[in-house]
This record gives structure tokens, sequence and C-alpha cells, in this order.
């Protein structure tokens, strides 16, 4: 009877325990947005950079499914608005057709992972966690923000009045990585952590920054792939099939250059497929 009971719980168990922090490795693509790996990786991410004395944090990840498209509603990225955003947020009025949330999706999923990642953003250092943004945000009509306690706009006079000595500072898309210390100075007091969220682009047209600022968790798109990190681990490269699974390509003790890992991955992919792996085109690997 034990024998029996112990067999049928072995399926359970390597189901659950590897989303305990997320597991090793890229998360499952798209499934990870539904079912909070992605939220939990960078959260575990996120504690390991903080509790390994690590001030100035970037934490970078595509804010939703298929975020190229998000301006045309996919049905994925209408299914993450509806099913996880507004649920998760308790956004007044929901997501329908023309709403805030339908047009603002990636500013309102950004306050969710900002929301997924406060519990990990708190240490002996910080004991409250805020998030500032430039995003068009509307946040009273957002019901629950969880352990996010203050919310404002980046360099505005009130955010900067507001700035407590025990906090920890999210701060969505603030801009090109050159203003970053300055923001850092702006709304951080010395020593607590500041943690860059989601930038919508890069200056540096290159992976992560150049600002010294740690790369504690990092899953950026690429041509045919996916780069990801997860502090403090390696940096990894990653086919996608035209099945959508991944597989890892190369591991690199040091942050490689985009345009390495970009040729690496785009070479094999048509060694191996040739032009059957467009993720766009149906026939031809197309899965979106």
């Amino acid at each position: 009877m034990i024998i029996t009971l112990y067999l049928l719980l072995i399926p359970f168990s390597n189901a659950f325990v590897p989303f305990i922090d997320g597991g090793k490795g890229i998360p499952k693509l798209y499934e990870g947005y539904f079912n909070e790996q992605i939220a939990k990786q960078a959260s575990s991410a996120l504690s390991r950079a903080i509790g390994a004395g690590k001030t100035k944090i970037e934490i970078q990840l595509p804010p939703v499914p298929n975020v190229e498209e998000v301006r045309f509603g996919t049905p994925l990225n209408q299914k993450f608005g509806k099913g996880v955003i507004v649920k998760d947020l308790k956004i007044k009025g929901g997501y329908t057709p023309g709403s805030e949330v339908s047009r603002q999706l990636i500013g309102y999923s950004n306050v969710y992972w900002a929301k997924k990642l406060a519990g990990a953003a708190t240490s002996k250092r910080s004991n409250c966690v805020s998030i500032l943004t430039s995003e068009p945000i509307n946040f009273a009509s957002i019901q629950s923000m969880g352990g996010l306690t203050r919310s404002g706009k980046v360099m505005s006079d009130k955010a900067r009045k507001e700035t407590r000595n025990n906090e920890c500072i999210i701060c969505v898309n603030p801009g090109g990585e050159e203003t970053w210390d300055r923001l850092f100075s702006a709304h951080t007091a010395p020593g607590n952590p500041f943690v860059v969220l989601n930038n919508a682009y890069s200056t540096s047209y290159d992976l992560g920054n150049k600002r010294g600022y740690e790369e504690a968790y990092y899953l950026k798109r690429i041509s045919k792939g996916w780069v990801y990190r997860s502090f403090p681990g390696n940096w990894e490269a990653y086919i996608e099939k035209p099945d959508g699974s991944c597989e890892l390509l190369e591991s690199y003790k040091t942050k490689p250059l985009l345009r390495e890992v970009s040729t690496l991955v785009r070479e094999e992919s048509f060694k191996r497929y040739a032009i059957n792996n467009d993720r766009w085109t149906q026939g031809f690997g197309g899965r979106l």
C-alpha cells in the first residue's frame, strides 16, 4: 500500500517541486506566464541578488507574451490581460475592448510583475517596497497592490518627497540607462535596493546594461531563440524549435555580446531547419 502511494505521488512531486522557486533554466514558454513560473524565477533571483548585497539591479523580461504584437491584441495577450492581470490586480472595469487596461496592457502588466517581486525585495536594509513608473498608469483603478506600499511617477516632486529610508524602489521603464544613477540618487536612500524593471529600450544596443546594474533576471527574445540569466548563474543562449520548445546551445560565465549569441542561435536554426523555423508563418514553423 505504501509503495503504491509513493509511486502515485512521484508524478505530482516532479510537477510541483521545480515550481517552488520556478526551477532552473529558461521557463516554459508561454506557460510560464500563466502558472507563475516566470514570477517565481524572477523573485528568487532578485532575493538572491539582494541577499548578496547588490543594491543596483536590473530585471528584464517580456512583460506580456508576444510583446511585439501587443498593439494588435493577439489571443495570448488578451488571455494574459483578462486571466492574469485584471484578476490579480483587481482592476476596476476589467478588460474590455477599448478599456484602459487593454490599451495600456504593458504598463499594467509591469505593475503586476512589480507586485510579484515585492515579497523578494524586502531585506534587512529595506522592509517596504514601492513602485515608480514612467508609464501612463491609473493606480486608482488598481484595487490589489500586494506588497507595494507606495506608487508614483518617476522623478515627480511627490515621489521624491515621499522617499523613505528603509525602502526598496522598483522603477519601471525609467528610460535610457544614462539616467539610472540620477534616478537612484533621487529616489533611494543610501544602501537601499533600486530595481530597474523592464526598461523598454536599450541605449547600449546590447545585452543588459553598461552601468554596473546586476542583471539578476534576464529573459530576452532574439532571432530564433532566447537569452536567459538568473543570478548568480551563467548567461545562456537557447534555440527555439518549431514546436515552441527551447534547447540550450551555449552557457557563458560572463555576459556575452548580443551579436555573438544572435549569430550562434540564428546559424544553428538555419542549419537544422533552414527556413522552416519562422514562428509567424504557417507552414514554415508558424506557431503564433
